[in-house]
């Protein structure tokens, strides 16, 4: 089971409702904010991912903590057919679905609002699932992760990429030092949420990441599951299949 950390520390809303009404505040602002946390290197990060699913073919896709649509717009690369981003916030679908449309990408990419832990989609319906700095983000991680097994097809390839924390001299230290004191001063000064940084850089260090979502992925049913760190262990790319029935 992950460590629980929510948004706002006083509030009596669940998780869910906490994450909602985060990213809602924030929506207008997240894409140019995370160019500027990351360095840009997270368009590098969703490249690879894009390139991983190619392989597989995938004609139909669910991009789940679709956020403003960046991993859902850029998977039409793999050649999917049909491609579903799914979204707790409508706040940052609203954002995604002018960016599918000024792409005239509507008959490839839906943006609907959902759960993630209770999908609204039949059992076997998707070739491919991936998640982008999502599933940190999920109530209880064990849940959400089911219902993704749930609604692959057997043999379907889920794709996670998180953050993580870098376990070598000097990077973990200099991430721990960006992330507790750099990343939340720039959410102070260019978001209208002071807590929100806050809190996605706290999630990220207690996330289970690297051996330990392996793990969960495992107990949870995945087979050949294997993560493959990034850029000095800040972010890992999961890979995992379901069986074959």
């Amino acid at each position: 089971m992950s460590q629980k950390v929510t948004p706002y520390k006083d509030s009596r809303l669940g998780k869910k409702e906490q994450v909602t009404k985060m990213f809602d505040t924030i929506s207008k602002n997240y894409d140019g904010l995370n160019r500027v946390i990351s360095f840009g290197i997270d368009v590098k990060w969703r490249k690879k991912v894009v390139d991983l699913l190619k392989k597989e073919n995938p004609e139909s896709i669910l991009d789940i903590a679709t956020g403003t649509g960046d991993l859902a717009i850029a998977m039409v690369k793999t050649g999917a057919k049909k491609i579903v981003g799914l979204d707790i916030s409508p706040g940052m679908l609203a954002v995604g679905k002018e960016k599918v449309s000024a792409r005239n990408l509507d008959t490839t990419i839906e943006m609907v609002v959902g759960d993630s832990e209770n999908l609204s989609f039949d059992t076997n319906s998707f070739d491919a699932v991936t998640v982008s700095f999502g599933v940190r983000n999920f109530e209880t991680l064990e849940i959400g992760l089911a219902e993704i097994l749930r609604v692959l097809k057997p043999n379907g390839t889920l794709v996670v990429l998180e953050t993580s924390v870098p376990t070598n001299t000097p990077y973990k230290q200099g991430y721990r030092f960006y992330t507790k004191n750099i990343l939340p001063l720039i959410g102070k000064l260019f978001s209208k949420d002071n807590a929100a940084y806050g809190y996605l850089s706290e999630s990220a260090s207690v996330f289970p990441h690297g051996k330990n979502f392996n793990n969960i992925l495992r107990e949870i049913g995945f087979i050949d599951v294997t993560n493959k760190p990034q850029t000095f262990g800040v972010a890992s790319i999961y890979v995992a299949k379901k069986k074959d029935s």
